[in-house]
This record gives C-alpha cells, sequence and structure tokens, in this order.
C-alpha cells in the first residue's frame, strides 16, 4: 500500500509539473483569433543571431499536449520520417541553431479550413537568416491543427515538411485560400 502511494505521488508530481510548464498566461492578442495565434508562432521563434527568443511566450500558444512534428528526407541515409516533439524538446533542439545562425520565418501563403471548434492551416513558408536575405534558405509548408476552448486558440499541433526538389511546393499552396 504504501509503494502504490508514493507511486501515485510521483506521477501527481510529474504530470502536474508538464502541465504547468505550458500554462504561463497568453497575451490575448496572441491567441483570440486565428491571425493573432499565426503571426504569433512565426514571430516568436524569428529574430536575428543572438537574439535570445521569448520561449515563455512560445509555450503560451501550445496545448499542454501539443506537438511539434518535422518531416522529411534524411539526406545522408535517404530515409522519410518524422520526429515527434514537444514544445520543450522543440526549444532545446532548435535554440542553438536559431541563437547561431539567426531566423527569421515568415507566412507568404495560407489555406484555412474550420469546422466548429478546430482549424486545419496549411501554412507555406520562407525562412531566411537575415531580413536582409535577398532569397530564402528554405521553404516549405506547415500543417498547423488549432482548437479553441471558448476562450482562445490553442497549438496543438505544427506537422512540416520543408520543399525539395522531389516535393516542389504546389501552385494552390502558394496562393492564400480561405
Amino acid at each position: 500500500m504504501r509503494n502504490l502511494i508514493l507511486f501515485l505521488a510521483i506521477i501527481v508530481v510529474a504530470t502536474s509539473h508538464n502541465t504547468m510548464a505550458q500554462t504561463k498566461e497568453a497575451n490575448p492578442a496572441d491567441v483570440s483569433t486565428i491571425d493573432g495565434i499565426m503571426k504569433a508562432v512565426y514571430d516568436v521563434i524569428s529574430g536575428e543571431s543572438g537574439k535570445a527568443r521569448d520561449w515563455d511566450r512560445f509555450r503560451s500558444l501550445f496545448h499542454k499536449d501539443a506537438r511539434l512534428i518535422p518531416s522529411g528526407k534524411n539526406p545522408r541515409t535517404g530515409v522519410i520520417a518524422t520526429t515527434v516533439l514537444s514544445p520543450e524538446d522543440y526549444i532545446k533542439r532548435s535554440e542553438p541553431f536559431l541563437l547561431k545562425e539567426g531566423f527569421f520565418e515568415r507566412e507568404i501563403a495560407r489555406h484555412t479550413d474550420v469546422y466548429g471548434n478546430i482549424v486545419q492551416i496549411f501554412s507555406t513558408y520562407e525562412s531566411r537568416h537575415t531580413l536582409a536575405d535577398k532569397t530564402p534558405f528554405a521553404r516549405g509548408i506547415n500543417s498547423f491543427q488549432l482548437y479553441n476552448d471558448g476562450k482562445r486558440w490553442w497549438i496543438l499541433t505544427i506537422f512540416w515538411e520543408a520543399e525539395s526538389s522531389e516535393h516542389p511546393i504546389p501552385k494552390q499552396f502558394l496562393r492564400s485560400k480561405g
């Protein structure tokens, strides 16, 4: 019985930390509209090299069970795969690159489908190391799944693939719709 109580106490502490880690109060301008949350997510990851990102703001955009999922072909192995990350995993994985290289990602087109409190968005993006870069070093599509709980919008998933010679961005995703 004592072991069961100890086990349950550990579970409560472990899961409450995960929930608390992503419950910072969001700026209402960031989460009250679809446009607001989309602008906020691109804004918070973008910045010059050496500029720390506002990771508390980043966390505030995501549902506690959210996932970020990069996908594509590994250039060394040729294997097509995905990696499932929590917002915390994304921060740990991307922060060194963002600080070293500089990174500006902007949305160039959007396709939005809405049903009730759920939204699916194909957001075509361009990435640059500086705002002065004339051409992007990468483009691709971020697939967002959003949820509105009646009070605000939450990001549940961002699933993305970078453009490649094998998979150029189709013309219909270079124009906004919806």
